[in-house]
């Protein structure tokens, strides 16, 4: 019953996916009110059915009902409650589908809070949340459907990854996913300001407080993960600079230059076509990171997939969200430049500094992450980059950040 109820609710979850996607796109081009209001709807249908399937996933593992092959596979009747419970999230479906609740809550908070923006802003916003939606459902149901049935069903299940009996899996986990799944509203504006050919102070009054709470996010979760591996592991010692913990520092880094860009353009109108290029990176850096843990490219404790089915999905869906983003960047872009002029030494000089430190730090994470996989899948040879390479070239740029950050806030806009 509970495999049933909770394959349907993913299918249909889907259909109203592209209905969010697809109707106020149509009503945007006809101007057809009716079709745009219609997202607002989609929106708190979509996280409805996201939360039935996540609950009744829950379920089965507080019942543990070894029925469904993703509960077998993780869990077992002597696991305590709590890790029943945060095993729900343990394995690749689950947080797949923690993925999805956070994104159709997301979607939900627009819909809900920002009734204040014009109707054709925020339809155009769901709309692009509700694509994505569409897009990760899509590679739930084909490739990693939690709801699976096994047979014959086992008399008890396998366990949980040792790693992962602590307490940090309980909160670490969905702080992570709200900070980058958030980003994906800063995003879906950023979008929407290019579609419409319009950003201005008012686009960033709009944008700003998602982007803030996606980063609080994105540093809690980061904190804890950190707190977790290091009080388990050691401080400093395997876990550092591990691939898959770039994955979630990279978003962090770009997410820190965009708060720091929006305030400029809020406040000098300069840096606009920068700031939009930023909240498209910073998304695609989370998604990036998505692809790093299921793909199966990488060998890690924070991994969760080894099939290359769901890499190449992942990855295609990939090159479909970034590249349409960068080429509607491209040819938007233009249009966007910003009236406004600054002296360098001033308080958004300061900051352009700050988002030029960042950025190449962020540059030379992505490089020592992706490079050794990038080579190895050219068959150029295998290569191992580790700790030396990101201490010799991170920490150089970071030091004058944090000078920056001392003098920064005392200079005069």
């Amino acid at each position: 019953m509970i495999a049933a109820v909770g394959h349907f609710a993913l299918a249909l979850a889907l259909g109203v996916a592209a209905v969010q996607f697809f109707a106020p796109l149509y009503g945007l081009r006809r101007r057809n009110g009716n079709l745009l209001q219609l997202a607002d709807a989609a929106a708190v249908a979509l996280f409805a059915l996201i939360a039935c399937a996540f609950v009744l996933l829950t379920v089965a593992f507080l019942r543990n009902d070894f029925s469904l092959s993703y509960v077998a596979t993780n869990s077992n009747s002597a696991l305590p409650a709590m890790y029943r419970l945060a095993a729900v999230w343990g394995g690749h479906e689950g947080s797949l589908l923690l993925w999805m609740l956070m994104l159709a809550g997301w979607s939900l908070a627009v819909a809900v809070r920002a009734r204040d923006l014009p109707l054709e802003v925020r339809g155009t916003v769901l709309a692009i949340l509700g694509g994505i939606g569409a897009g990760f459902l899509l590679f739930m149901l084909w490739t990693s459907n939690p709801f699976d049935l096994i047979s014959p069903v086992p008399a008890d299940g396998r366990d949980l990854n040792p790693l992962l009996q602590d307490p940090g899996l309980i909160v670490h986990p969905p702080m992570l996913y709200m900070g980058y799944v958030g980003f994906s509203v800063a995003f879906a504006f950023a979008l929407t300001a290019l579609i419409h050919g319009r950003m201005d102070t008012a686009w960033l009054r709009w944008t700003r407080p998602w982007t803030s709470a996606a980063w609080v996010f994105l540093t809690l979760g980061i904190a804890l993960g950190s707190w977790w591996a290091y009080n388990e592991l050691g401080w400093g010692g395997w876990w550092f600079w591990d691939p898959v913990e770039n994955a979630s520092f990279m978003p962090w880094l770009a997410g820190t230059a965009l708060l720091h860009s929006a305030i400029v353009v809020e406040k000098r109108e300069a840096l606009r076509t920068w700031t939009v290029l930023l909240a498209i990176v910073t998304f695609s850096l989370s998604l990036i990171g998505t692809f790093l843990v299921r793909s199966g490219v990488l060998t890690s404790v924070h991994t969760f997939a080894n099939d290359p089915t769901r890499g190449l999905f992942i990855l295609l869906l990939l090159g479909i969200v970034v590249g349409g983003s960068l080429l509607l960047f491209a040819v938007r872009a233009p249009a966007l430049k910003g009236s406004g002029l600054f002296a360098p030494i001033s308080r958004e000089g300061a900051m352009v500094i700050n988002n030029l430190f960042l950025t190449a730090a962020l540059a030379t994470v992505f490089i020592g992450t992706l490079y050794p996989l990038v080579l190895d899948a050219l068959a150029a040879g295998k290569i191992s980059v580790g700790a030396p390479f990101f201490n010799r070239t991170f920490v150089p740029l970071m030091l004058p950040l944090v000078a920056v950050m001392g003098v920064g806030p005392l200079l005069a806009w």
